[in-house]
């Protein structure tokens, strides 16, 4: 290489005279390109870790609604009869939070019943009397 003309000194006096001059110039490329390449993996590290907090946000809140639900999902066909006292009738019905609430007509008094909608099972019952 030093036998090329490019590699021979052109006599400016004051490159010659200044020896940290040449350094400087030649050292001054390569600190800006490990300034560059540092600011670069810094911004890398910035938005990797922006991801991941996102990716975990977006998880915890599908993980959040889904327990939270409690398994409200379709739910399997229930195939059950409730028995009733003979000649009961039914007034009314309802379903509310769980429950199945029956109105029934019982040999001329009003009763009140009410179901687990999961089991079917007896909860509550309500029985109204007129004072004689």
């Amino acid at each position: 290489m030093a036998s090329l003309p490019a590699a021979e000194s052109r006599g400016d006096p004051d490159t010659d005279s200044h020896p940290a001059a040449t350094v400087t110039e030649t050292a001054a490329p390569g600190i800006n390109a490990a300034r560059v390449i540092a600011r670069v993996r810094w911004l890398m590290i910035v938005s990797g870790l922006t991801t991941i907090i996102a990716v975990a946000a977006v998880i915890s809140v599908i993980g959040y609604r889904v327990f939270r639900s409690g398994g409200s999902g379709a739910a399997a066909p229930i195939d059950s009869a409730i028995t009733l006292p003979k000649g009961a009738v039914v007034i009314a019905s309802a379903v509310s939070e769980g429950r199945i609430v029956v109105m029934l007509d019982v040999g001329g008094a009003t009763e009140i019943r009410t179901f687990d909608v999961k089991t079917l099972k007896q909860t509550g019952r309500i029985t109204f009397a007129t004072k004689p």
